[in-house]
């Protein structure tokens, strides 16, 4: 991995013998003929036209997660949302049908509910747990199931190998989303998943400098199987003039091919070589960085844990989890370093805990160098249905925490800072209704009309 990580893609191969990878800043390449440039538009040999649709930089970097994936071909997009994005659309038409897990980003959330409904692709959500919900809810029109390996923000594991056993008996393609774990501590395709995103905004980068998106073809993903599923696959393309599933005969991904000549290409959601390389450096301290992110999160978890005011930490390594064995499986160096708490004061006792820490700082990113923390339900997940946000975990109590690299003390201290401005909360007081009209009274507020109350009824203020 951390080999992998370092030298993956590249090996000085630019004409100065650059070391690092370098930035090509360049629109158009130049081609020695016209005949050149045609045979590149035809797809008759590799290379580079124009950097909407590719880079040097870029390959370097897709060339590098596909060896840290295990992958048969990367795409590199503008960010986490648009590499969800061209993956679905990749694999989805009008009228198909997505399963998705109910613990998902909220962006993913809400791009299934809206963007994708109005293209005429419906959505079913199940807990992740049940096995059986997943396989009532795949249906003849159903194209991709869609889950977390790691679950944002509560940090719940799935049994992958189980669903992905379940979606390929209906020839149903598993995506998955692993910005949280990364390749260096859990490669989805060695548990089933046929396609793998990350946004590499998060601990791919790892320093919160750059905006990043990638898309990994695991090479399970065979549309031979059912042409008649995918015949934009499996039939010559009308406008491109190719079929893109004769890719998958030389051992690279019709799939992406097909999703970078239309999507990545019509979106224009390309990733420039300078964020690419931004990436790249990032990926090199990888191993070492979740390592050490992991180990923190786990401990400070395990610290909060039954803590005063706290309602629940939700983290692998809390006793009760019910991915715990999942845990001892498949994440045998540990779980990153995101997850959540729930304060039982709701949201005055969230604000109190983000307001009082200096050290950590508010901010709606995840894996920073940096430790963060943010109140998911009036954040990142504002917009889901009450219903959405439960199913999540969410609640108005519950603050997301990225640990960064900061020193353990340090963290520790900040946390119990925050822990004692919740703890300094003056709580609800319960008072009659006449006490309450006479402070009404006495602030010159005026009842609403045709107000009344019982002599026995309560008031929370």
């Amino acid at each position: 991995m951390s080999t992998a990580a370092i030298h993956g893609g590249w090996r000085a191969r630019d004409p100065h013998g650059a070391v690092v990878p370098p930035i090509y800043a360049t629109s158009a390449y130049a081609h020695p003929s016209h005949e050149s440039l045609k045979a590149l538009f035809a797809r008759r040999c590799e290379g580079f036209a124009y950097s909407r649709s590719g880079n040097p930089t870029t390959a370097v970097l897709e060339e590098r997660i596909a060896l840290l994936e295990g992958g048969i071909g990367v795409i590199a997009v503008a960010s986490g949302q648009a590499a969800t994005t061209i993956a679905l659309c990749a694999l989805l038409e009008p009228g198909s049908h997505v399963v998705a897990s109910n613990r998902l980003y909220g962006g993913t959330t809400e791009f299934l509910d809206d963007t994708l409904a109005d293209l005429a692709v419906t959505s079913t959500t199940v807990d992740p747990w049940d096995l059986d919900g997943w396989e009532a809810a795949i249906r003849p029109e159903t194209r991709a199931v869609l889950l977390e390996s790691i679950a944002n923000p509560g940090a719940e594991l799935v049994d992958l190998p189980a669903i992905a056993e379940i979606a390929h008996r209906y020839d149903v393609p598993v995506v998955v989303d692993s910005t949280l774990a990364s390749p260096a501590l859990y490669r989805p395709g060695d548990h089933g998943a046929d396609v793998i995103v990350h946004s590499a905004t998060k601990y791919l980068g790892g320093h919160g400098t750059t905006i990043a998106g990638l898309i990994v073809d695991t090479g399970r993903f065979d549309p031979h199987r059912r042409p008649e599923r995918w015949q934009r696959l499996t039939t010559p393309n009308r406008r491109f003039g190719v079929t893109f599933a004769d890719d998958y005969e030389r051992g690279c991904s019709g799939l992406l091919s097909y999703a970078r000549a239309k999507y990545v290409t019509d979106f224009g959601a390309t990733l420039p070589a300078a964020s690419a390389q931004q990436i790249l450096v990032g990926i090199e301290t990888l191993d070492l960085r979740m390592d050490r992110i992991s180990a923190t999160a786990k401990e400070l978890a395990s610290r909060l844990h039954e803590r005063p005011g706290v309602a629940r930490v939700n983290h692998p390594a809390i006793p009760g989890r019910r991915d715990a064995a999942i845990a001892a499986r498949d994440f045998p160096r540990g779980t990153s370093g995101v997850f959540s708490v729930d304060l039982a004061g709701g949201e005055d006792a969230a604000a109190a805990f983000c307001d009082a820490l200096e050290l950590f700082t508010i901010a709606v990113n995840i894996g920073d160098a940096r430790s963060l923390v943010c109140h998911p339900a009036t954040t990142t997940h504002s917009h889901l249905t009450p219903e959405q946000r439960a199913a999540c975990g969410v609640t108005d109590g519950t603050v997301r925490i990225s640990i960064g690299l900061e020193d353990l003390t340090d963290l520790q201290a900040d946390l119990d800072r925050a822990l004692a401005a919740v703890a300094a909360l003056e709580p609800p007081r319960v008072v009659p209704t006449a006490d309450r009209a006479l402070a009404d009274v006495q602030g010159k507020r005026q009842a609403p009309a045709g107000t009344e109350h019982s002599e026995r009824s309560l008031h929370i203020v």
